[in-house]
């Protein structure tokens, strides 16, 4: 595989080191428990990836693509998520405080969220 691969993505630091570089398709990758608090990650496609306990709080993560991504009890306090796709996202005990999900898309019916989160007071969008 080469370095761009987005499996060759397996540290927190080689991922920050592929955005830098201008790789934004990053789909499938693993960094579970991963730092990522205050990354840029704006734009990027972290679909079917497994993020579960990563840390992104106050990381702009405006526009990324989370679609069918694991981030059981991710924390993304203060994040930016402003316009994300979060379809059929497994968020379930994940840290959303003050957290800005304005017009980030999910589905009713496939995208777990945390327990006791509303999605249109949050100012989210159905997408179904």
């Amino acid at each position: 595989m080469s370095a761009s691969h987005p499996a060759a993505i397996n540290t927190a630091a080689a991922l920050r080191q592929a955005y830098a570089a201008g790789q934004r398709y990053l789909s499938g990758i693993t960094l579970t428990g991963a730092d990522l608090s205050h990354v840029i990650l704006k734009g990027s496609d972290l679909s079917y990836s497994d993020l579960s306990q990563a840390n992104f709080s106050q990381a702009n993560l405006r526009g990324v693509d989370l679609s069918y991504a694991i981030l059981r009890q991710a924390n993304f306090s203060h994040a930016d998520l402003r316009g994300a796709m979060l379809i059929g996202t497994d968020l379930r005990d994940a840290n959303l405080t003050g957290a800005n999900v304005e017009a980030a898309d999910y589905d009713p019916d496939e995208t777990q969220l945390p327990a006791g989160f509303d999605p249109a007071t949050a100012g989210m969008r159905a997408v179904r």
